[in-house]
Parts: C-alpha cells; structure tokens; sequence
C-alpha cells in the first residue's frame, strides 16, 4: 500500500497514520467526514490541507477496509 500524501512515522502521533507534512491523523479526517463534515468544512478548519489531501485520507481509509477473501472449502454434511 503507497500512498504519496499519507505517511506513518513511530515518532510522529504515536505512529499513526497522517496527512503527509502535518500531524494530522487520517482518522480525524474520516471521523469528522463521517460526523457530517464536509470537504469543504475541513478545508476551512485546516487551511494548510488540500483537497488531494482529503480525498487520500479516504482512499487511505477504503484501503483498510477492503476486504480479503479467502475462499474456505464447502463444509460436507
């Protein structure tokens, strides 16, 4: 998983994920879109942010959470 705008760093936030060249965790970016923020509020709230920025927070996010399917062989009854 690369991601040019995201970077994790064990001395930077505990080595959570950020918005790269802040201390901005990912996570408090998609919390607050999924609290009802919008991309344009966070703009406003972190003036130093992007849209690209937000936008990698996302795909960041949708990347953990696809799922891995490892097929299990059928149950005989």
């Amino acid at each position: 998983m690369a991601f040019e705008r995201i970077f994790i760093d064990p001395a930077i936030c505990h080595g959570q994920a950020c918005i790269k060249g802040t201390r901005i965790p990912v996570h408090q970016i998609i919390r607050m879109m999924a609290n009802g923020d919008s991309i344009d509020d966070l703009l406003d709230e972190y003036p130093s942010l992007t849209r690209a920025d937000i936008l990698a927070c996302l795909d960041y996010a949708a990347e953990l959470a696809e799922e891995q399917v490892t097929p299990l062989p059928a149950a005989s009854r």
